[in-house]
């Protein structure tokens, strides 16, 4: 699969088979959120890949009660690591979440290519899930991604052109300008 067909075809999937991921395609995964591209290469961040089926129902609890990310049978949780990431953003912040979500798109674009379906979840207390995982004080939970088989038939079929903006109302050259 080529990669814009990829991009076209990248549901938010909210329901999965209960089908365990074999573990040379959970390697594959893991190949394309450690090749992602980071601020100056420096990599700030740990990738959970929580696939105890207990622990994945606290940790649905705990993002608000999505109790349905637990069908998943793995729940990858994006960590950033701010004092490993590129300090001078704009000027002023760190690159850390930017650098973490780039990962993470690149695992659901990966996760396509291989007909597995993921979501983005950013509703969830950071504190219960850093407590549930052990996650070190100065690490952040930036997101959370359930992967696993679609359970609908519709995962897999490119999106409708109509369902984005026209190009007019999001691209300009030398200048911004929104029509």
């Amino acid at each position: 699969m080529d990669v814009l067909t990829a991009i076209k075809t990248r549901r938010s999937v909210r329901g999965y088979v209960p089908r365990p991921i074999p573990e040379e395609v959970l390697d594959r995964m893991r190949e394309a959120l450690r090749w992602a591209p980071s601020a100056c290469n420096f990599q700030p961040w740990h990738f959970i890949f929580i696939t105890d089926g207990l622990l994945r129902r606290q940790v649905a609890k705990a993002a608000n009660d999505q109790m349905w990310m637990a069908e998943a049978p793995v729940t990858v949780v994006g960590c950033g690591i701010p004092e490993q990431a590129y300090q001078h953003m704009r000027g002023a912040g760190n690159s850390v979440e930017i650098d973490v979500a780039i990962a993470l798109d690149h695992l659901a674009l990966a996760a396509v290519a291989e007909g597995l379906g993921t979501c983005w979840i950013g509703a969830f207390d950071e504190a219960q899930v850093k407590q549930l995982l052990n996650v070190p004080a100065p690490v952040m939970v930036v997101a959370l991604m359930p992967l696993g088989y679609p359970l609908s038939s519709a995962h897999g079929a490119p999106q409708d052109d109509t369902s984005r903006k026209p190009m007019a109302k999001v691209f300009s050259t030398d200048v911004y300008e929104q029509r």
